[in-house]
C-alpha cells in the first residue's frame, strides 16, 4: 500500500498527482529546484526537498538526486510525472532497486519503446501496421518527401523534412549532429513524409494480471514547432471500422510488452482517413489525459496508483464515454514573435466557472452538462521563468456534444483574466473558433497554413480609451457611477498594445457637456472607476474590466502598456544593433564567428536557449560584424546587446532575428509532448 509518493517532478502534473493523492489519503512529496523554491507544487505539497542548481540538468534529471530525496523524505512510491526522467528506464530502476514503489510501466517495457526503430521493429511483429522505412542512402524522387527522425528523444530535435533528393546527404548529416547532441544517440532513420496527416492517439490502461483497457481515442493535430496546442477526445469524423483497428492496435502494443499502467499508443492517419500507421509509445502519462478523465469519467492517476499497488483493473471493465472534451494549452508566448516564450510575474490567472478536477465524474459544472477544469501549476504572483516549459496551464471543456464543448472552452478562454507575460489565450480562442477547426477539418499542418490571419493584431481603441478614462477615474472630476459636471483640461496619454505593438494616442478632456475625445466621435462615457470604464459606441454600450500592475493595464482580454511622454534616450540603440528576444542562456557562437567578419543576411549568428527552446539569432543584413558580447554560458536579460552588424545602409534600423527552435518532447508525425 502507498502511504507516501514523490512526484519527480514540477508544475502543473505534481499539482494534479498531489490532488488525487489528497483525495485518497496518500501523503505528498515535492522536489524543487533553486528557481522553483516558492513554486505552487512546493506550496502544496505536505513535504518538499531541494534538488540544487535551477538548470534541468542539475536538478530534475538528476536520478540520483530524486531517488535520493524520496528516501529521505520517507516515501515509499515515486510518481514521474511526463517530461523529465518519466520514459527514463535506468530511472525506473534506481526507484525500484532502492525498495520504492515505481508508478509506471517496468523498466524493460520503457526499454523496448524508447528507440523508434526498435519499437516500430516490435510493433511490426505484433502485426501494427507501419510505415514503410526508407533508406536514405538509397532513396529516390519517389521517395520524397522524406522525413529524417532521431530513433531517440522528440520535440522535433533531429529531425527534417526533405522535398529535394540533392538535400538528402546534407540534412542527414545535420540531423545525426543535432540527435547526438540533444540526445547522446546519433541514430537518424527516414520514412515517407505524410503531408496533412492527423495526429490520432489511444489512451490505454493496463494492470499486471493480463487486462488492458483501450480508453478511446484523442485528436491532437493541432501542433506548433512539433508540439500540440488543443487537443480533444474523442477524435472526431473516424469510421468506426478504423477506430475499431486503432483500439486494436494499441492493445496489441501493450501487450507486445506486458505494459503495466497508463499508457498512450500514437498513430498518424492519412488524409484520406481509412488507414493509421503506428509511430511510437509513450510509457507515461500524457499531458492531455484530462479530456480521456473527462470523457470516461475516471482518474487516471488514481488507476496508476491502483495498478502500482498491485491492484488488478475493475473486472467490469471501464464506463462507456459520455459527451465530448476539448483541451488548450495555455502558454507563456508570443506566436506571431516565432513563438518567442515570455517571462515575468503573473499577476493573475483566473478562469471564471473553472474547477481543478481530477476527471472522475460526469457531474457538475455549467448548463446543460458542461464543465470546465483547469490544470495549472501557477498562481497569481508566481514568476515564469526561463528554465523551463512555458506552459502555464491547461483549459478543459466537456459537454454532450463537440460543439457545445468548442464554444464552451473558447468562451471560458475569452473571459480569462491573464495578466502578466504575453500568452498565446487569443490564438487559442481564434483556433477554436475557426472554420476548419469548427468543421473537425483537421491536420498538422494547420498552423502552418493560417497562423498569419490567427495572430493578425485585432485594434480596440476603445479599449485604450477606457484604461485611459479609468487611470483618471482617482483623480478629481471623477466618481463611481459617472463624471462629475466638472470641466477639465484636455489630457493625453499613450499606450501601446501588447504583442502586437500598435501605439494609441489618447486625447480626451471633460466638458460640461460631457467626453471629448478625438478619434472617438459620439462616443458616450456612462461611468468610470479605477477598475470599470463603460462606453457607449454607436448606440452599444460596452462594459471594460481593467487592472493596473505597474505601467501596463489589461483591458478585458487586452494589455496596453503606458507609454511614457518623453522617450528615454538611453533606450536607443544603434542601427544593426542585435537584441536578446528573451532572458536566457547562450548556448553557441556560430564556429569561428569573431568581430571584422563579413556575415549574409540571414546567417545564423548566436544561440541562445530558453523555456527548454533554442533561438537563433540571424544576421539582420548582409555586413560586418562590428561588435560581438555574446559567448557560450552567458546569461542575458532581455533587450541585451548581443552583437553588432555595419551595414552599407546608413538608415539601417536595429533589428532582432530569432528563429524559436524546439526542445520539447514531441514530433510532427508524433506530436509527442513537453
Amino acid at each position: 500500500m502507498i502511504t507516501s509518493l514523490l512526484v519527480a517532478n514540477r508544475g502543473e502534473i505534481a499539482c494534479r498527482v498531489f490532488r488525487t493523492c489528497r483525495a485518497l489519503g496518500i501523503a505528498t512529496v515535492a522536489v524543487f529546484s533553486d528557481a522553483d523554491a516558492d513554486a505552487l507544487h512546493v506550496r502544496e505539497a505536505d513535504t518538499a526537498v531541494r534538488l540544487p542548481g535551477s538548470a534541468p540538468a542539475d536538478t530534475y534529471l538528476r536520478a540520483d538526486l530524486v531517488v535520493a530525496a524520496a528516501l529521505a523524505a520517507g516515501a515509499d512510491a515515486v510518481h514521474p510525472g511526463y517530461g523529465f526522467l518519466s520514459e527514463n528506464a535506468a530511472f525506473a530502476r534506481a526507484v525500484t532497486d532502492a525498495g520504492l514503489i515505481w508508478v509506471g510501466p517496468s523498466a524493460d517495457a520503457i526499454e523496448a519503446m524508447a528507440s523508434k526503430t526498435r519499437a516500430k521493429k516490435l510493433m511490426a511483429g505484433a502485426g501494427v501496421p507501419l510505415l514503410a522505412p526508407v533508406d536514405p542512402d538509397a532513396a529516390t524522387a519517389a521517395d520524397l518527401p522524406l522525413l529524417l527522425k532521431a530513433a531517440a528523444g522528440g520535440g522535433g530535435r533531429g529531425m527534417r523534412v526533405v522535398r529535394e533528393l540533392g538535400d538528402v546527404e546534407g540534412e542527414m548529416r545535420a540531423a545525426v549532429a543535432e540527435a547526438r547532441s540533444a540526445f547522446g544517440d546519433g541514430e537518424v532513420f527516414a520514412e515517407p513524409y505524410v503531408e496533412r496527416g492527423r495526429h490520432v492517439e489511444v489512451q490505454i490502461m493496463a494492470d499486471a494480471h493480463g487486462t488492458v483497457w483501450p480508453l478511446g481515442t484523442r485528436d491532437c493535430s493541432l501542433q506548433r514547432r512539433h508540439q500540440k496546442v488543443i487537443e480533444e477526445a474523442p477524435a472526431p469524423g473516424l469510421p468506426d471500422a478504423l477506430r475499431a483497428t486503432l483500439h486494436e492496435a494499441a492493445a496489441a502494443a501493450a501487450r507486445a510488452v506486458e505494459y503495466q499502467g497508463a499508457g498512450t499508443v500514437e498513430f498518424l492517419v492519412p488524409e484520406s482517413g481509412d488507414r493509421a500507421y503506428f509511430l511510437e509509445m509513450n510509457t507515461r502519462l500524457q499531458v492531455e489525459h484530462p479530456v480521456t478523465e473527462a470523457v470516461f469519467g475516471l482518474d487516471l492517476v488514481a488507476l496508476q496508483l491502483r495498478v502500482a499497488e498491485g491492484e488488478p483493473l475493475p473486472p467490469d471493465g471501464p464506463p462507456q464515454p459520455h459527451g465530448h472534451a476539448v483541451e488548450a494549452r495555455l502558454y507563456a508566448e508570443d506566436p506571431a514573435a516565432g513563438w518567442a516564450p515570455q517571462t515575468g510575474t503573473l499577476h493573475r490567472l483566473d478562469v471564471p466557472g473553472a474547477t481543478s478536477g481530477t476527471g472522475a465524474s460526469h457531474t457538475g459544472g455549467g448548463a446543460a452538462g458542461t464543465t470546465v477544469r483547469l490544470d495549472t501549476g501557477y498562481t497569481g504572483g508566481d514568476t515564469i521563468g526561463i528554465h523551463y516549459d512555458p506552459m502555464l496551464a491547461k483549459v478543459i471543456a466537456h459537454a454532450p456534444t463537440r460543439t457545445e464543448a468548442v464554444r464552451t472552452l473558447a468562451y471560458a478562454l475569452e473571459r480569462a483574466r491573464i495578466h502578466g507575460p504575453v500568452t498565446n489565450r487569443e490564438l487559442l480562442v481564434r483556433s477554436l473558433r475557426h472554420p476548419d477547426f469548427t468543421a473537425a477539418r483537421l491536420d498538422t499542418g494547420f498552423y502552418d497554413r493560417h497562423l498569419p490571419a490567427l495572430t493578425a493584431p485585432a485594434p480596440d481603441p476603445l479599449a485604450a480609451l477606457a484604461a485611459a478614462l479609468a487611470d483618471a477615474a482617482t483623480g478629481p472630476g471623477v466618481r463611481t457611477g459617472g463624471w462629475r459636471n466638472v470641466p477639465s483640461q484636455p489630457q493625453t496619454k499613450t499606450y501601446r498594445s501588447e504583442p502586437d505593438g500598435e501605439v494609441y494616442e489618447i486625447r480626451y478632456r471633460l466638458t460640461r457637456d460631457g467626453l471629448r475625445a478625438d478619434g472617438f466621435p459620439g462616443v458616450r462615457l456612462h461611468a468610470a472607476t479605477p477598475r470599470r470604464a463603460s462606453l457607449e459606441a454607436d448606440g452599444v454600450l460596452r462594459h471594460f474590466d481593467v487592472e493596473v500592475h505597474g505601467d501596463r493595464a489589461h483591458v478585458g482580454p487586452h494589455t496596453l502598456t503606458r507609454l511614457p511622454r518623453f522617450p528615454d534616450p538611453a533606450a536607443r540603440t544603434v542601427p544593426g544593433s542585435l537584441l536578446a528576444p528573451m532572458p536566457g542562456t547562450v548556448v553557441r557562437v556560430a564556429d569561428g564567428l569573431a568581430a571584422g567578419d563579413t556575415v549574409t543576411a540571414g546567417q545564423p549568428l548566436i544561440w541562445l536557449e530558453a523555456m527548454k527552446m533554442e533561438h537563433r539569432i540571424t544576421a539582420p543584413a548582409s555586413g560586418t560584424l562590428t561588435a560581438l558580447h555574446a559567448a557560450p554560458g552567458r546569461q542575458v536579460e532581455v533587450g541585451a546587446l548581443l552583437a553588432v552588424v555595419q551595414t552599407a545602409q546608413p538608415d539601417t534600423h536595429p533589428d532582432t532575428q530569432s528563429d524559436p527552435q524546439p526542445d520539447t518532447h514531441s514530433d510532427t508525425q508524433e506530436a509527442l509532448e513537453s
